[in-house]
């Protein structure tokens, strides 16, 4: 009697366990159902390589390579070894816009000393509105956040009729700060183009970590011209979201990186290399 009870309590307990591993009951109406991993990295998760505040002081040494960035993200952007350009992550292919203006794919094993990269999901997609300026633009963005201390990813793909972009030319050693070679910087005017921005709007508490506020990239669809946005006007175009309750911070692991002052308040730098 004791020996069938024994046996027959095990098999109500494995019975249970199988239904635990295997319910099939439906997600509750709501359930978030975006958290996860992919072939480009986890979902709702910023992945960052190095800090603004080391940037700008001159640490453009990468040891993450762009194959490293393409398996954490398919969406974002960046700068490359020795600050040779401008990276722009769209659609998983990471593009190298040069000093000279000129687009190209960036080797996977192409490094960079400051990126920031997303497996990008969109939450929302909505009609934009004509913008006269960048600031216009960013004024309908505002309407996709909701929470002030989440970071937010953008894809906005549409036609503007005007395009103010910038790169930055390959540094060597003793590398300058930032704002110095920025002072400098090439910049690039278009009309009429059709294209794509890509980036993230951080919250203020990350002020030493990356630009707080909106930082943009765009490439063309042709893939001919891009950079770092400065100004532009929006004829009309898509706008895509992605609320990021997560972030990863991947340190450099070069001496460059470990002598660098991270700790100060370097905001005026930033908004001066921002411009």
């Amino acid at each position: 009697m004791f020996k069938t009870t024994i046996i027959g309590l095990l098999a109500l307990l494995l019975v249970t366990a199988a239904g635990c591993g295997s319910s099939s009951k439906p997600p509750e109406s709501g359930a978030d159902l975006r958290l996860g991993t992919s072939s480009a990295g986890p979902y709702d998760t910023v992945y960052q390589v190095s800090t603004i505040n080391a940037l700008l002081q001159g640490v453009y040494d990468g040891d993450v390579s762009c194959g490293q960035l393409q398996r954490q993200g398919n969406l974002g952007l960046g700068t490359f070894d020795n600050l040779d350009g401008e990276m722009v992550v769209l659609d998983g292919q990471v593009w190298q816009v040069r000093a000279d203006g000129t687009v190209h794919p960036a080797a996977e094993a192409t490094e960079t000393p400051f990126a920031t990269v997303v497996n990008f999901r969109a939450d929302e997609t909505r009609t934009l509105a004509g913008a006269a300026s960048l600031a216009e633009l960013q004024r309908q963005l505002d309407g996709f956040r909701s929470n002030p201390n989440l970071f937010y990813a953008f894809r906005i793909d549409g036609r503007f009729p005007y395009l103010k972009t910038r790169s930055v030319p390959r540094q060597e050693r003793p590398f300058p700060p930032l704002a110095e070679v920025t002072g400098q910087q090439p910049t690039f005017e278009f009309q009429n183009v059709a294209g794509t921005l890509v980036g993230f709007w951080c919250p203020a508490y990350v002020q030493n970590l990356n630009v707080p506020g909106y930082h943009l990239h765009f490439i063309s669809n042709d893939r001919q011209i891009g950079g770092h946005l400065l100004e532009c006007q929006l004829e009309s175009g898509a706008g895509q979201v992605d609320a990021l309750p997560q972030f990863h911070l991947m340190t450099l692991q070069n001496e460059d990186f470990g002598k660098a002052d991270l700790a100060g308040d370097r905001s005026r730098e930033t908004e001066k290399v921002e411009k």
